[in-house]
């Protein structure tokens, strides 16, 4: 299951667009560019397969526009956490999540073996602000996989802030991961921050092994 959540999330992420218009629904934004996004993938994995780094760069420039970096930065270090932090610690920690995020997402993504994805109707009133994009991923043996997008409106775009496949809410993993980190590092938020990129390739292989 967990190899699933790492292969399944990280297939959706990608599918975000480049660019999200925020006078469009997050539901529209997701639903319009799933398809086009994905047969991308299909058409260039196996080049991507061979130069991971060109795919980790290229997964940055479509998804850095619309993850909310800042805010899912300082919602895995807590409030605890970030108001210790120096404005070049926060700067430090964005980076280095980001990229392990590229990292991690990307090496899930080249594992997608064309499995059902099906963008669910919009249920009740929408937030203009904040809304929920609810999805399914039915794998290769039939079995059905919720999973539910975060998106918020800032600065006229649609932006992820969050995500949730059957039951697991993958901001608190990297919670949790962080929380486990500052204590085995003794509290060292300098450390912490410049080992996160080995907390979380460390995390992957054990959730790979699972």
């Amino acid at each position: 299951m967990i190899t699933f959540v790492r292969n399944g999330l990280l297939v959706l992420l990608a599918a975000l667009p480049l660019v999200a218009n925020a006078a469009q629904s997050a539901h529209q934004v997701v639903e319009q560019t799933t398809n086009t996004l994905l047969a991308d993938l299909k058409t260039n994995k196996e080049q991507y397969r061979a130069n991971p780094d060109a795919f980790y760069n290229a997964l940055n420039e479509i998804l850095g526009p619309v993850v909310d970096v800042q805010g899912i930065s300082r919602g895995v270090m807590t409030v605890r956490y970030s108001r210790q932090a120096s404005p070049e610690q926060m700067t430090r920690f964005e980076e280095s999540f980001k990229r392990s995020l590229m990292q991690f997402y990307g090496n899930a993504l080249l594992e997608y073996n064309n499995q059902d994805i099906r963008v669910l109707p919009v249920s009740g009133a929408q937030d203009p602000k904040r809304s929920s994009v609810n999805m399914e991923i039915r794998d290769g043996k039939g079995v059905v996989y919720p999973l539910s997008y975060t998106m918020v409106a800032q600065d006229g775009t649609w932006k992820l802030r969050n995500v949730v496949i059957n039951g697991i809410n993958v901001g608190k993993l990297f919670r949790d991961q962080f929380a486990q980190s500052m204590q085995a590092n003794g509290n060292d938020l300098d450390k912490v921050i410049d080992t996160w990129a080995d907390t979380v390739a460390r995390a992957r292989q054990a959730k790979g092994e699972s």
